[in-house]
């Protein structure tokens, strides 16, 4: 299942909140097969400003990427088909998204995870359940960087 909350071709507003640009609303693509988990991730998406797309599995979270170039990805390790792991290997080979910032949420909290999160080419990683709050910096770290490069 696809879902694209507002239209990316469109983009207004801006996150985080602090940044303000009149023109540019970051696209956040969120790669989740658990479907509160992707609720709760979509609602805080939308409070801080940013269009979401939603993807359930690695396979449909490449095409998406590569159909939409988000300024972000969401993705869970553990997922059908596909798992984020080597979704993210994936999007690490292809040019255009390479540069393009993975957070992986997982509920494996050993270290070995999360080190082999990021060799794959994470560029963070939360533990699942893990404080908005966190999610929150971890945006504002990340997007904030993008959103500011694209203004200039």
């Amino acid at each position: 299942m696809t879902v694209l909350l507002t239209d990316s071709k469109k983009r207004t507003g801006a996150f985080p909140s602090h940044v303000q640009s009149p023109t540019v609303k970051p696209l956040v693509l969120v790669v989740e097969d658990h479907e509160d988990t992707r609720f709760l991730l979509t609602y805080f998406l939308g409070v801080h400003d940013c269009h979401v797309m939603v993807a359930q599995d690695g396979e449909e979270a490449i095409r998406l990427a590569e159909e939409t170039h988000p300024d972000l990805i969401l993705m869970d390790i553990s997922l059908p088909h596909l798992d984020g792991l080597a979704a993210t290997q994936k999007l690490r080979g292809l040019a255009a998204l390479r540069d393009v910032p993975v957070i992986f949420l997982s509920c494996h909290a050993e270290a070995s995870f999360r080190a082999e999160a990021l060799a794959q080419g994470g560029n963070d990683y939360l533990v699942k359940p893990f404080a908005l709050g966190d999610l929150e910096c971890i945006l504002e770290r990340h997007i904030g960087k993008r959103v500011a490069a694209r203004e200039k």
